[in-house]
């Protein structure tokens, strides 16, 4: 197995280890939508993103928004496995002035570019970002990360418009396309099918990958921007829960509170496997 490959599955291994051990630790969690975008973040910080640990506000960095700001517990994760904070700051999630909220804040957790959460708005975020990098003629990379439930918000379509509009190729968009939003399936609480061929209509390059294969994103993201002049769209199909056997692919499992002897039991069973499978 490729080296890098093999980095990018450990990686993804520690993301879901601390994901689901917050949970048990604190008492709750977004636990199934945090766990669906393990291998997308594990990826773009492994071998893709242009950052800098030393520097995080270095200003020829990429950009990474998480703009479905409930996955917080994934990119907490990340950072932590990339080295911008250590282990222990996830002491207090989600505590009363916690440096490791219930959703991102920039200036609290290094790494973070932007404080997000409200829905809808991550899209416009990097809309705005990335007509100013073209304005300063800087070739900065903005990705932002949504979820499917999330496209129920109507800014999200304005902001696919503005981003063809002034030709923003600078721009990643990555959909966690699970087909689960917190009170059922998306195609039952507001269909987005076809969503390729909806922002192919919007003026959009897209692509379709696998979004829990970090060698399928590797080669997907490395392929970016598919077409000069197109902002990009990544549809990631995930299963929501990936690696909590007892949630995968049920929504219930969105946001999880560990009371369940039972459940407890099995999740640190899954974490013992996770371990086995490769966590050094």
């Amino acid at each position: 197995m490729d080296q890098i490959v093999k980095q990018m599955k450990r990686s993804a291994n520690h993301i879901r280890v601390r994901i689901i051990n917050a949970c048990l630790e604190h008492g709750d969690g977004h636990a199934g939508s945090s766990l669906s975008c393990a291998d997308i973040l594990s990826v773009l910080y492994t071998d893709i993103l242009r950052v800098d640990v030393k520097e995080p506000k270095n200003p020829k960095r990429d950009y990474f928004i998480l703009s479905a700001g409930h996955k917080c517990l994934a990119l907490y994760a990340t950072l932590i496995e990339k080295g911008f904070e250590d282990p222990s700051i996830m002491d207090t999630y989600n505590q009363l002035d916690s440096k490791v909220p219930g959703h991102p804040d920039e200036q609290k957790f290094k790494g973070i570019d932007f404080s997000t959460g409200s829905l809808g708005h991550g899209l416009g975020l990097a809309c705005g970002v990335a007509i100013a990098k073209k304005l300063q003629n800087q070739d900065n990379r903005i990705f932002v990360l949504m979820g499917d439930g999330e496209h129920g918000e109507g800014s999200v379509w304005e902001s696919a418009s503005v981003a063809t509009q002034h030709k923003l190729d600078n721009i990643i968009a990555i959909v966690d396309r699970n087909k689960l939003q917190i009170n059922g399936s998306t195609e039952q609480i507001q269909s987005l099918e076809p969503l390729k061929q909806r922002y192919e209509a919007f003026g959009w390059s897209v692509q379709e990958v696998d979004g829990n294969s970090v060698e399928a994103l590797n080669a997907c993201f490395h392929k970016v921007p598919f077409e000069i002049g197109k902002p990009s769209l990544v549809i990631a199909r995930t299963i929501k829960g990936k690696g909590l056997s007892f949630a995968e692919n049920k929504a219930e499992y969105h946001h999880w509170n560990p009371k369940d002897p039972i459940e407890i039991a099995a999740a640190k069973e899954d974490v013992r496997k996770l371990i086995e499978e490769g966590f050094d």
